[in-house]
C-alpha cells in the first residue's frame, strides 16, 4: 500500500506491506537509526518517537496506523543549527546519558513532559520516576537522568520552553547557559547523541 508520513519536518512516500511496524519503516526503510530495538515487544523504551506530538513505542505501532501524521524521531531533536535540545543538554551536565542506548527512547519519552512543565507547575521526583516507568536502563538507578529532567523542567519555566515540535528543538540553555555552567552551544559529547549522530550521518543529514 502506499503511504505517506511527516518525519521531522519531510515528507516522505512509500509503498509499506500492512503489517510493517512503524519501526522498521524509520529504521530499514528511511535510515533513521537513532531510534533503537530493544525488545520487540512494547517493554524498554528505547524504540520511544513522537507521533504527533505524543511519545509512542514504535514498535507496537504499525505504519500504516501512522500515516499522514507527523513523527519526530531523536535526528530531529537537535535545532536547526545543529545544537542540543534543552533537554539533551540537561542530561549532558548532569551525566545522564551513560552508554547511550536507552537515551533515544529517554529523551523522546521526556520531551513531551518538559514541553508541557513551561505551563504548570515543575513535576516532582516521583512524577519524574513515574514518567520513566516506560523506559528501561539497566546502567545506574536513573538518579543522574532525573537530575537532568529537574535541571530541563526548570530551564523550560525560565527561559525558553525545551520543546519538541515539527521536528526540531528550541533549546531551553540557547544563547545563555544559565542553566548550569555548561552552554547549549558547546559542543555534543558522543554519549548524548552518538545514537543521532550516527544515523543522521547515514541519512545524509548534517547534524
Amino acid at each position: 500500500m502506499d503511504l505517506s508520513l511527516n518525519v521531522n519536518g519531510r515528507p516522505e512516500q512509500f509503498a509499506a506491506e500492512p503489517n510493517e511496524l512503524l519501526v522498521e519503516r524509520l529504521r530499514d526503510g528511511l535510515g533513521l537509526t537513532g531510534t533503537k530495538v530493544g525488545c520487540d515487544t512494547g517493554q524498554c523504551g528505547t524504540c520511544v518517537v513522537q507521533l504527533d506530538g505524543r511519545s509512542v513505542k514504535s514498535c507496537l505501532i504499525l505504519t500504516a496506523a501512522a500515516a499522514g501524521s507527523r513523527v519526530t524521531t531523536i535526528e530531529g531533536v537537535t535545532t536547526r543549527g545543529g545544537e542540543l535540545s534543552g533537554l539533551q543538554e540537561a542530561l549532558r551536565q548532569e551525566h545522564g546519558t551513560q552508554c547511550g542506548f536507552c537515551t533515544p527512547g529517554m529523551v523522546m519519552a521526556l520531551g513531551e513532559l518538559v514541553e508541557n512543565t513551561a505551563d504548570r507547575e515543575a513535576p516532582t521526583e516521583p512524577e519524574i520516576r513515574e514518567w520513566l516507568t516506560g523506559n528501561l536502563c539497566r546502567c545506574t538507578g536513573y538518579h543522574s537522568v532525573v537530575r537532568g529532567v529537574q535541571r530541563a523542567c526548570s530551564a523550560a519555566r525560565t527561559e525558553i520552553p525545551a520543546e519538541i515540535s515539527g521536528g526540531a528543538a528550541v533549546s531551553a540553555a540557547a544563547g545563555s547557559g544559565s542553566a548550569g555552567s555548561g552552554s547549549a552551544s558547546e559542543p555534543a559529547p558522543a554519549s548524548v547523541s552518538a545514537s543521532a549522530s550516527a544515523s543522521a550521518s547515514a541519512s545524509g543529514k548534517e547534524v
